[in-house]
């Protein structure tokens, strides 16, 4: 059997113009490499209303534990001005020791890389345990219902059991393996909608103005931290990113005024709590004003950390084994579906570098594509060699 070539294999799903929620064939390519392997392979379609449906892959080698899986996702952001690329961002094309293309970085090689060390740590033979993938089509897009969070519910129901899982994200700095996410901050977004009572600009004081009161409550959350940070985590954040009256007349002082904010939180807080500071702030500042303030708010997802153990000491022994260099633990940046798979088992992420991930140009060296197949093939190594308790 051939061996599995980790960039032909990358550049074969870069040529599925998968942007979210498109799948263009790139679950079926995931899941004819695997089945050339051995593999099992369940293809997963599921639909909610008011999403669009999602092509998933929940692959599977082998019958006994502990069960060894990777996640990723194979849909992309979408290319913007494909004018300003150097090359199609779906042709896949190698320039100057470099992959392009979108998806070049987040993260379609990164899926080849661990079905390319998976087809080479199969080849030793003899490992006791089983090898799964779990690949969404839905990890870009805004809903994230119907990809690894149904996955997850439908490998629940049909009783089957992820021991330890790594998810390939683009989670380096510099070169592949430097960095071992073990957690992620949580994210929420609350809209604050204060109601005064219109009126003339000429007699203030028959009306209501919204728009101090509502700067007031900006104020008052933006200068006030959060926390300090934990041992693992940095300070949680609260930034806001629009302010919005949408009043056209220069002489009237508008009935209501809404605000956004987005915050960042470590495991200090949970959504429940971060809102309550809002209200109480909030109806303090609407008894003394008389408006009303009202929230709306939605969560991507709550702050969670693999804490240091068994597990996260194997990743980091396996990868300093290829790159001499002890990866950094981090839980810095936006969300990934690791929190949907932190309910499940164990996860922690180990990718490429991020620096070109959405970007014009997307891109990423050969040698860092390399690179990760071999930090993953040390992983499955270490891992089937002695399984963390």
């Amino acid at each position: 059997m051939t061996a599995i070539d980790t960039v032909t294999l990358a550049q074969d799903l870069i040529r599925c113009p998968s942007v979210t929620p498109e799948d263009a064939g790139a679950i079926g390519v995931v899941a004819g490499a695997l089945e050339r392997l051995g593999f099992t392979s369940h293809r997963l379609r599921f639909e909610t209303p008011g999403s669009p449906p999602t092509e998933n892959l929940y692959a599977r080698i082998g019958t006994h534990g502990p069960n060894f899986c990777f996640a990723g996702h194979t849909d992309v952001v979408p290319a913007g001005d494909v004018k300003l690329w150097r090359s199609d961002p779906f042709a896949a094309e190698i320039r100057d020791g470099a992959l392009y293309g979108r998806g070049a970085a987040d993260m379609k090689s990164s899926i080849a890389a661990f079905i390319a060390a998976a087809d080479r740590f199969r080849a030793r033979g003899g490992f006791k345990g089983s090898i799964s993938l779990l690949i969404t089509g839905d990890e870009e897009g805004p809903t994230n219902v119907n990809g690894t969070k149904r996955v997850l519910e439908w490998l629940a129901e049909t009783g089957e059991r992820l021991d330890h899982c790594l998810v390939g994200e683009p989670t380096s700095t510099t070169h592949a393996g430097d960095t071992i996410k073990i957690g992620r901050r949580g994210s929420m977004r609350v809209e604050i909608t204060v109601r005064g009572v219109q009126g003339h600009t000429a007699y203030p004081q028959r009306a209501i103005n919204p728009i101090p009161i509502l700067s007031s409550l900006v104020k008052q959350l933006f200068e006030e931290p959060l926390d300090p940070g934990t041992p693992h985590f940095e300070p949680s954040t609260l930034v806001f990113t629009t302010f919005d009256v949408g009043n056209p007349a220069g002489n009237v002082s508008p009935a209501k005024a809404r605000a956004s904010c987005n915050v960042r939180f470590n495991d200090l807080h949970t959504p429940e709590t971060l809102l309550r500071r809002v209200e109480m702030k909030a109806q303090a500042l609407a008894r003394e004003t008389g408006s009303e303030i009202s929230l709306f708010h939605t969560v991507g997802g709550v702050a969670f950390v693999t804490q240091p153990g068994p597990f996260i000491h194997l990743l980091s022994r396996a990868i300093s084994s290829v790159t001499g260099i002890e990866p950094q633990l981090s839980t810095s940046g936006g969300t990934s579906d690791a929190r949907f798979i932190k309910d499940y088992c164990p996860v922690a992420e180990v990718g490429l570098p991020g620096t070109a991930m959405h970007k014009i140009d997307e891109c990423m060296p050969l040698s860092e594509i390399a690179r990760l197949a071999d930090i993953y093939e040390a992983i499955l190594v270490a891992y089937f060699a002695s399984p963390p308790a």
